[in-house]
């Protein structure tokens, strides 16, 4: 009994015996549920597929109705959605078998999407520039407002699943591209009220003012994303690179 309970104290007193840190907490959960880990990995490949025929769907329409329109708003939420392909392409490029377990493959796919970030805003902001300077009104676009409405439904559920996803995965990468895809929601819906807006009472400001704000967000993530922030759980920040 005596040496039953001495072995207890001995194993209570040694660093394997107490409870884990965040990281050896992250590191032992990933250890023990390996095949979990793949099945998400296949389930964040699918999404991403899914996600990238949406966007040259929602991408083609936009920049189309857009350039009808002479709308800077709805042309960028068109860019926008090749911008976020790129996030997508990442997430299938970083969850290859080989990859899966890879921090170094998360850390340089987690920039990929954050250089996706910063490709999109100097063209935006510069167009909304131009657009409040010139006051150059879009045109109705019935086209851009069935788009843009179609994006608030569907993009929010995209954004959340890959955000969970990522949780799950310890993958800022796939929380990055689930930002993407809640950023762009919120950007059809900027758009959408500023097609309304000039629709019903003729506010054309209203659309590159929104262009400027999209341009805004776009820097604020893509720097998240390149400091590895996009996702806020503590398992989805990745270490520097050495």
């Amino acid at each position: 009994m005596e040496e039953t309970s001495a072995q207890t104290r001995s194993s209570a007193a040694s660093p394997a015996a107490q409870p884990f840190g965040p990281a050896e907490s992250l590191a032992a959960h990933a250890a023990a549920t390996g095949d979990e880990r793949l099945r998400l990995a296949r389930f964040a490949r699918r999404l991403a597929v899914v996600t990238l025929v949406w966007l040259a769907i929602e991408g083609g329409l936009g920049i189309f109705a857009g350039a009808v329109a002479g709308s800077v708003a709805l042309i960028a939420f068109g860019f926008d959605s090749a911008i976020e392909a790129l996030a997508s392409v990442m997430v299938l490029w970083r969850f290859q078998a080989s990859r899966i377990s890879s921090a170094a493959a998360e850390r340089r796919a987690q920039r990929g999407v954050a250089i996706s970030f910063f490709l999109l805003a100097p063209y935006v902001a510069a167009e909304g520039v131009d657009k409040l300077l010139s006051g150059t009104a879009a045109k109705t676009s019935w086209l851009g407002i069935a788009l843009t409405a179609a994006t608030i439904v569907i993009c929010p559920w995209l954004g959340l699943v890959k955000q969970n996803l990522g949780r799950r995965l310890g993958s800022g990468t796939v929380g990055g591209e689930g930002a993407q895809n809640l950023l762009c929601a919120a950007m059809a819906g900027g758009v959408l009220l500023s097609l309304a807006a000039n629709v019903l009472w003729g506010l054309w400001w209203l659309d590159p003012v929104v262009a400027l704000v999209i341009a805004a967000v776009c820097v604020r993530e893509g720097r998240n994303a390149w400091r590895g922030e996009t996702c806020s759980c503590a398992a989805c920040a990745m270490p520097p690179p050495a």
